[in-house]
């Protein structure tokens, strides 16, 4: 797959999680970049992930700022390190906000095409 960004949101739309991998350094990188934030790198190419992860760090936010996310309070933004050496971002859901831990395992799920971590 190519590095065209809208290769990312039609997986998304397909229930499939991609990750770039740049083709100069092999580092990993997620949400999708126009250049590689390592090596500075302009090849990067879509690959599947399993989906699975642990929850790295997290915050549960109560009062929102962002218009989009008004009135849904409390959600849980959360980094998620995935087997394959990258981290994710996303909203952990189907949990209370207090359940969240870190090293929690979390599996992919997707809210209106966005990649989203349920727990396992």
């Amino acid at each position: 797959m190519s590095g065209d960004i809208s290769a990312y949101w039609a997986a998304c739309a397909r229930g499939e999680l991609l990750v770039q991998r740049c083709t100069s350094c092999a580092r990993r990188v997620h949400l999708p970049e126009p250049r590689c934030p390592w090596c500075d790198g302009d090849e990067l190419v879509f690959e599947p992930v399993s989906g699975r992860g642990v929850v790295h760090t997290f915050t549960v936010v109560h009062r929102s700022f962002v218009p989009a996310y008004r009135g849904r309070e409390p959600y849980v933004p959360a980094w998620v390190d995935l087997p394959e050496g990258v981290r994710a971002f996303g909203h952990v859901v189907g949990c209370p906000p207090e359940q969240v831990r870190i090293g929690m395992p979390v599996r992919v799920t997707f809210v209106d095409d966005l990649p989203h971590w349920r727990p396992l």
